[in-house]
């Protein structure tokens, strides 16, 4: 049956051929047209293209009565919008001794309001098809909405609900803090979990704001009460100290008077300042050796304190790091990984911050190749420090600038680009000259932040492993004091039974 199918087929298509004008092929074997030769040289890598305009939606801002801070960025190819709520206050305000609380406070925002339970709002998300969530880092807190605009007033009145309402349940606050607890001792067997703890504290002292765990310790996540929650809420969650980024499908009145009517009578307070988490580099170079015992590799952190958002070398630190270890053809990652076979990947970074943030270079490495690993990782921090060939300079300022634009694509992808601007209080055209900056990046530049920003000979060393195995190889290094400290200690882990 099927072949007199296929046969019928072939029939009406070779009729229609043919009263067409068309030859009629009337083999069954398929014709194959072989396509134009192309020359390549496989032995080049093909060449970048022209940096790229990058076009930047206009920016609209205004503000209620009561200081809330509104910004809407018009971008009409799909019917949804991407809000951000953003409370300018974060981890940095947690009190003394209790880590965790301001992302304890956030996450308890999804967990009911005045008028609806955590499965009512789940529910009500599901119905309009959208998402809501909440969030805090260091120095902000989020409540995050992505919504049809169909749904806009629906989904607006959601959030606000969540924003201004929370009840902060004493049941939900158990099952919550269980969770918390549960991740934060399956950390207990993660070398980079231990390694991440143990370098912010030995950069910035464990009693400074960015010395301290963001997410908490076992211990205080375990100690935080319901009232320290609602102390730290009512205390920053205020208009005043807030701004909703609206991008998408919308118009900056109507979404001005859609702010009005849901957070007009949110009540403004006085927040108190919080203190700038500065810090100073060390003096020499100390190692800190994290007992793992029996890890099958050691997990680095080095580095020192790198640069506040606002920084002016912003652009010159960027095309600097992504030379040294912000890109996988980056020079550490070519070395300890390509070249040595050390490690899976490494990598540098600058985490900017209100105040200065810390710049770490970082690898995962198999255990018996530590202290080779320190000795490349050394040699590369000094390297960059020299002046940089022309073609690598030029190779990571267009790697930037291609990457730029797809960052813009949607309208998530513009809140999260535009975030960091508010939080840090950078002007909103910032990105219109982004390209243009990042091309004006010179040699001289380089090798003025790498040598400002990047010493070798003052380094903070942090590397978790199996210390019995590591430690001779290393303590024959001399890289200077080294101090040995205990896992369980770092991540403020209550004492073995």
């Amino acid at each position: 049956m099927r072949r007199t199918q296929r046969l019928s087929v072939a029939l009406i298509a070779a009729t229609t051929a043919a009263a067409c004008g068309a030859p009629v092929v009337t083999t069954s074997t398929p014709v194959v047209v072989a396509p134009p030769a192309v020359s390549l040289d496989l032995t080049k890598p093909p060449t970048l293209g022209a940096p790229p305009t990058l076009s930047v939606p206009s920016i609209v801002t205004r503000q209620l009565a009561n200081g809330l801070k509104i910004i809407v960025v018009e971008q009409h190819e799909l019917p949804l919008a991407d809000m951000l709520l953003q409370v300018r206050t974060g981890g940095e305000a947690d009190p003394a001794g209790k880590p965790g609380a301001a992302g304890l406070t956030s996450s308890m925002l999804m967990e009911g309001t005045a008028s609806r339970t955590s499965l009512q709002i789940d529910d009500q998300q599901a119905f309009l098809g959208v998402t809501v969530s909440a969030g805090s880092g260091w120095e902000q807190s989020t409540v995050s909405l992505h919504t049809p605009t169909a749904q806009l007033d629906s989904s607006m009145a959601l959030m606000a609900d969540i924003a201004l309402h929370p009840a902060f349940p004493a049941g939900d606050l158990e099952r919550v803090r269980k969770v918390r607890l549960t991740a934060l001792q399956q950390q207990r067997d993660r070398g980079p979990a231990i390694a991440d703890r143990a370098y912010a504290a030995a950069l910035y002292g464990s009693d400074a704001a960015y010395g301290r765990p963001l997410a908490g310790t076992e211990l205080s996540i375990a100690a935080l009460t319901r009232d320290d929650l609602v102390k730290f809420y009512s205390t920053f969650y205020r208009p005043n100290n807030a701004t909703l980024l609206v991008v998408g499908d919308v118009k900056p009145d109507e979404i001005e008077r859609r702010a009005q009517a849901l957070f007009g009578s949110w009540a403004r307070g006085d927040v108190p300042s919080v203190t700038a988490a500065n810090a100073s580099n060390a003096t020499a170079t100390t190692l800190v050796i994290v007992d793992k015992p029996g890890a099958a590799q050691s997990s680095f952190r080095l580095g020192g304190i790198g640069a506040a958002r606002s920084t002016k070398d912003f652009f010159a630190l960027q095309v600097m790091n992504t030379m040294l270890g912000g890109s996988f053809g980056s020079r550490l990652n070519q070395n300890l990984r390509e070249k040595h076979g050390y490690t899976y990947g490494a990598n540098s970074g600058f985490s900017y911050r209100r105040s200065a943030g810390p710049f770490t270079a970082s690898a995962e490495v198999v255990t018996a190749k530590t202290d080779s690993a320190l000795m490349e990782f050394m040699k590369e921090l000094s390297a960059i420090r020299d002046t940089v060939p022309t073609d690598e300079l030029e190779r990571a300022k267009r790697y930037l600038q291609l990457g730029l634009p797809q960052a813009f694509e949607t309208t998530r992808g513009i809140a999260g680009q535009l975030l960091p601007l508010v939080t840090y209080d950078i002007p909103l055209d910032f990105y219109n000259t982004a390209v243009q900056r990042i091309g004006a990046v010179t040699q001289a530049d380089i090798q003025r932040v790498a040598r400002q920003y990047i010493d070798p000979s003052k380094l903070t060393l942090v590397i978790v492993g199996d210390k019995k195995v590591i430690e001779p190889a290393l303590r024959a290094l001399n890289p200077g004091t080294i101090v040995i400290r205990d896992a369980r200690d770092v991540l403020g882990a209550p004492p073995t039974p």
